[in-house]
């Protein structure tokens, strides 16, 4: 592995297994963990909403659609910010964006802190939050650069286990905010921001300190131009709108739900909005795991299944009234949306590696076969990242409409329902279907549900 200035790799190549036995697997890991930090607090300032919310009592003199609107903002910007991340890893390189973007979330975490007050417009809060949908691109810049890190064979788990890191974020301020808001009261919102301010520099000082730039990705900005003439980019970018808009769309609209509908009070909903994040966050590298033993078509499949089933339970739930019961089924809900998100992250880049060793197979040389993978999956986990985080924004809204409509989210449940059978049909029918060996080696469209 060749060195140069200011930690810039010259040579990497984590396929080779001696390579990555005696030299990749370390400072891949090294990558991964100081990763995973700046990406877990850009994760909850991204999220930040979700909890300053909680602390704006009849005072600020907001209604429902209101809050549902400034959770939305951020989600939005969010998904905007995704694909100009992944190209600036390209630019600048991991390491350096790493350290760039962790410095970008001071600017939303300062000015909410001195304007989180009753009698600040709503619209002086809906710019602070669209600020701080920067830290929804932190993201992925993130999954770019560690996918770019490992072979193929231990992709799902590192990819899991860094967004995991990342999505605990979300748990992680939540259950700062229950904390405040439990001890010293919901008219404190400014002690949450005075934790998070150090805590984005000192993300950004390890990344300086600890992380690595890969030069085999400098200046890989035409790999976005070809990934989005793949069919499979549409495909996986509407699966992830399924898990990953989900996971971030309940995470904002959790503590709302539960405060319109059943009456929570801020300290109410606090105390169990955490948990669905949290056991999200945890499930996420499960599902890596086993996209990585059993295939990533597989288990996306069971968790669109499990997701739809669990969504019937809410609004069964929600008709009945029943606070315990749409909590468990919120929570599992939540499980299901990390699994599926590990699992359909293993699915990029097993699919750009199955049409490599097509390529491989006719002739192709194998290096750069491998090299055009590892660039086009990770071009695809970006731009996958954008479109999914809107399905975030389309849950928020449509929660929003829901709740002004009727004052209930089960209209909005449905229309979940709905998406959730299309996403397993097409999940089956694109990955899952038996096709002929031919068709797939000759198209590249029909790959083998093990392989992906």
């Amino acid at each position: 592995m060749a060195v140069r200035g200011k930690r810039w790799i010259e040579h990497w190549d984590p396929e080779n297994e001696q390579f990555w036995e005696e030299t990749g697997k370390k400072v891949a890991r090294r990558n991964l963990w100081f990763s995973i930090l700046a990406e877990h607090i850009g994760f909850s300032v991204w999220t930040l909403w979700s909890v300053m919310v909680l602390f704006m009592g009849p005072r600020y003199g907001f209604s429902a659609a209101d809050k549902f609107l400034l959770v939305s903002t951020p989600t939005l910007i969010g998904a905007l910010m995704r694909p100009l991340y992944t190209f600036a890893v390209a630019r600048f390189g991991g390491r350096n964006w790493t350290i760039i973007s962790a410095m970008l979330l001071l600017a939303p975490t300062i000015l909410a802190a001195i304007a989180m007050e009753p009698g600040t417009s709503l619209g002086t809060f809906l710019l602070i939050a669209a600020l701080g949908g920067v830290g929804g691109g932190n993201f992925a810049s993130s999954m770019t650069n560690i996918n770019a890190f490992y072979p193929e064979k231990h992709k799902g788990w590192a990819l899991g286990l860094n967004a995991g890191g990342g999505n605990l974020g979300v748990a992680a301020i939540q259950l700062i905010g229950l904390l405040v808001i439990g001890t010293v009261g919901a008219t404190a919102p400014r002690v949450v921001l005075y934790i998070y301010i150090p805590l984005i520099v000192l993300a950004a000082t390890c990344a300086y300190f600890f992380m690595d730039n890969l030069a085999s990705m400098k200046g890989d900005t035409k790999a976005m131009r070809e990934v989005v003439k793949d069919p499979h980019t549409w495909v996986m970018s509407f699966l992830y709108v399924g898990t990953f808009g989900s996971f971030i769309g309940y995470s904002f609209a959790f503590g709302l739900v539960l405060q319109n509908q059943f009456g929570r009070t801020p300290l109410q909903a606090a105390a169990v909005t955490f948990l669905g994040p949290l056991l999200g966050s945890f499930s996420r590298p499960t599902g890596g795991r086993l996209a990585d033993r059993i295939g990533g078509g597989k288990v996306t499949f069971v968790t669109f299944v499990g997701m739809a089933a669990a969504t019937v339970v809410l609004i069964l739930a929600s008709t009945s009234n029943s606070l315990v019961l749409f909590t468990i089924a919120f929570i599992v809900l939540f499980v299901l949306t990390g699994i599926g998100n590990g699992s359909t992250y293993k699915m990029i880049p097993a699919i750009f590696r199955a049409k490599a060793k097509v390529a491989i197979s006719e002739g192709a040389d194998e290096t750069l076969e491998l090299l055009k993978a590892r660039k086009l999956s990770g071009a695809l986990i970006g731009l996958a990242g954008a479109i999914g985080a809107l399905g975030g924004l389309f849950i928020n809204l449509a929660f929003r409409q829901s709740f002004a409509d009727t004052k209930s989210g089960v209209p909005a449940f449905i229309a979940f329902l709905v998406f959730y059978g299309l996403c397993f049909a097409v999940t089956w029918a694109v990955y899952l279907r038996k096709q002929q060996s031919e068709v797939a080696s000759t198209r590249g469209l029909a790959l083998a549900g093990a392989e992906v």
